[in-house]
């Protein structure tokens, strides 16, 4: 039985790794597939009537430290400069706009359907408006590098924000004043900490020697954004700045209240700095496979193919697609791709999974979200399939 599970393991593993290979060439998202592959390997445990264990409980780990590596990796690949900020402005505004229009907007809607409370109508709505960076990055590598750094950002962005706005509402019943400030103070503080908790990789990464290195800093990210997490800060921040600050340490270093930086030579922890950029985009590809495979796996045909909840998650796209057009026409960015890159996915899922019972409504279910997930991810493999490669 181990023998059997290693054999299927590392199938799926290899297999993924094709249909990403293969991607640039087909234009189908390796996610889609793996999603289906996923669907498919339960069809048929079910039809041989195989014994399964309950994998459910492993679908929010590997979500959690998929997320992580997708962001770490994306800023890791992210160029900070002054000609630069229009760009990163427009990014940054492209991932909150959509997330407050949609937000509002599905949250009356569900308020009129149920005639609830509003917040809980907010609390259900936010995950759909999420663009999933673990969908939206890996899937746009064959394309243009603008639309690659703009998706990157993007995304990057729009998991930062939704998952703080979802917190922000989740944790608070009264909005006032008050409450403003401590919020304000909370992301204060995380930047601020996330700048030490940066230095002290930073310092890690020079001075270790032992031929086991970036495994232990890795955990230590982990660690540090689970504490983040953990005592309500905005966790994905501390990601962010430590991927753009190693990434732009050359010229971070030139800015005059970081010349304390060039100490620690960064002409010289470059290699080690490329070291874990490989790392990462390995370990990101392995758990972000696992994730959307059992992802798949779990789906149960009732909740795939459920009429009663298809028109609902088609009209939720249509108004997903609808203010992303607008915004992007206002931002006047780049059309063609980037309307059609608005895949919800990884963080939709952990959000949805994180609502207490409490405030679950009755009809925002998983064949709701499934839908959209899936809908929105044709759409951008659409989108890519009409887009020539560039180089």
């Amino acid at each position: 039985m181990t023998n059997t599970l290693i054999i299927a393991f590392c199938a799926l593993v290899l297999v993924a790794y094709f249909f990403d290979l293969t991607a640039s060439k087909t234009k189908v998202p390796s996610v889609v597939i793996l999603i289906i592959m996923g669907w498919a390997i339960q069809q048929l445990v079910s039809y041989l009537q195989l014994r399964a264990p309950d994998l459910s409980p492993m679908l929010p780990i590997l979500g959690s430290f998929g997320l992580i590596l997708v962001v770490m990796e994306g800023s890791l690949e992210l160029e900070i400069r002054r000609g630069k900020m229009l760009f990163i402005t427009k990014s940054f505004l492209a991932a909150l706009a959509p997330i407050l229009i949609l937000s509002f907007l599905f949250a009356m809607a569900f308020q009129y359907r149920v005639g609830g409370d509003f917040r809980i109508c907010l609390i259900n709505a936010i995950p759909f408006t999420i663009i999933s960076s673990a969908i939206a990055i890996p899937s746009v590598k064959h394309l243009d590098s603008k639309v690659r750094e703009f998706t990157t950002y993007e995304s990057s962005f729009s998991d930062i924000i939704g998952v703080m706005f979802f917190n922000f509402v989740a944790m608070n019943t009264v909005y006032n004043a008050s409450l403003a400030l401590t919020f304000s103070m909370y992301f204060v503080i995380a930047i601020i900490l996330s700048f030490i908790a940066t230095l002290g990789l930073l310092i890690l990464i020079e001075k270790i020697d032992h031929h086991v290195k970036f495994i232990p800093i890795i955990m230590l990210t982990v660690l540090i954004y689970s504490l983040f997490t953990r005592y309500h800060f905005p966790e994905l921040i501390f990601i962010l700045i430590f991927g753009l600050f190693l990434q732009n340490i050359d010229r971070i270093q030139n800015v005059k209240m970081f010349r304390w930086i060039r100490r620690f030579n960064p002409t010289t922890l470059q290699p080690e700095i490329d070291r874990l950029k490989d790392l990462v985009s390995e370990g990101s590809f392995l758990i972000r496979s696992l994730f959307f495979l059992l992802f798949g796996y779990l789906l149960e045909n009732k909740n795939l193919f459920n009429p009663n909840t298809l028109l609902m998650a088609l009209g939720i796209s249509i108004a997903i697609f609808a203010v992303r057009a607008l915004v992007m026409l206002l931002l006047h960015a780049p059309f063609k791709p980037l309307f059609f890159i608005a895949p919800r996915g990884l963080i939709t899922i952990l959000l949805f999974i994180s609502i207490l019972p409490a405030q679950h409504l009755d009809f925002v279910t998983k064949s709701l979200l499934i839908q959209v997930i899936i809908i929105t991810s044709l759409m951008m493999m659409l989108g890519l399939m009409l887009t020539k490669k560039k180089n």
